[in-house]
């Protein structure tokens, strides 16, 4: 018998001797990093930055879903909708109940879930990260309207919905609780702009009033980005637009220092 093996044998009968007994392996504490061991991501809204939306439940849902639309003038139908925390996205369809959605694992046996996407934003076992665009909101499968029915579930088990470390209410209708997004992720979001007299606008337009402006290149953290007027300037033109967190306002992408006109890994607005 190997000396391992022999010392444990002698270490458990002697505790048998002094009536004490050792723990089986499923009492034993989880190893640190184990999947037990590991608390939940930290999720995010699962649409854009600065949005506001309502949600409600349904108790003939599935699990323990919430169901969103805007409340903020905006339209739902055709909003893109974000990844809530990093993660591995897979593609699924069932026109009899959730339509086109996704499902996103975080590891850790955490995972997310998006019903009723008009469409898929991201390929099938695409590495994403948190505040990525992965669809479009729509109305497929079994949906009376466009929504986004998002779920967070724990090794296949539904989990009351958390956003920010804070637990959600789980009301019958819409309008009682509302939710702001600041899902601002999804890569690079810190840039720096580049001229002078740079104006920063309330929104992408040119002829929008002007919060503030640059006077000299300023880092900037970009919260998402939108097309909007077409700007000339410097032998560029472009119709992309930045908003900017700390300036509360848009400037042209032509402005961000980075050769792409649409920023790689900003979410859309």
């Amino acid at each position: 018998m190997p000396l391992r093996r022999l010392l444990s044998v002698l270490a458990v009968t002697l505790l048998g001797f002094l009536g004490l007994t050792v723990p089986s392996q499923a009492q034993q504490a989880p190893e640190p990093g184990s999947r037990a061991a590991l608390a939940a991501p930290n999720f995010r809204a699962p649409f854009p930055c600065g949005q506001k939306w309502t949600y409600s439940h349904h108790s003939a849902e599935v699990r323990r879903a919430l169901d969103f639309v805007r409340a903020d003038g905006g339209t739902t139908a055709g909003t893109p909708v974000l990844a809530s925390a990093p993660g591995r996205a897979t593609r699924h369809s069932q026109p009899s109940g959730a339509g086109n959605y996704i499902v996103i694992d975080h590891g850790g046996g955490w995972t997310t879930y998006y019903f009723h996407l008009s469409a898929y934003s991201v390929a099938d076992g695409a590495q994403v990260a948190q505040g990525q665009q992965i669809g479009v909101t729509g109305s497929t499968g079994n949906s009376s309207g466009a929504h986004i029915h998002y779920e967070q579930l724990l090794n296949g088990v539904g989990q009351n919905i958390v956003i920010n470390g804070q637990g959600l209410a789980y009301p019958g209708s819409y309008n009682q609780y509302f939710l702001t997004s600041d899902n601002c992720g999804g890569g690079p979001t810190n840039f720096t702009t580049w001229g002078s007299g740079v104006n920063v606008r309330a929104d992408a337009k040119l002829n929008a009033a002007v919060v503030t402006t640059l006077s000299g290149p300023t880092a900037v953290f970009v919260e998402c980005q939108k097309q909007g007027d077409t700007v000339t300037a410097e032998g560029y033109t472009n119709n992309w637009w930045s908003r900017l967190r700390d300036q509360r306002g848009f400037i042209s992408n032509i402005f961000i220092n980075h050769p792409a006109s649409q920023l790689p890994g900003v979410p859309l607005c």
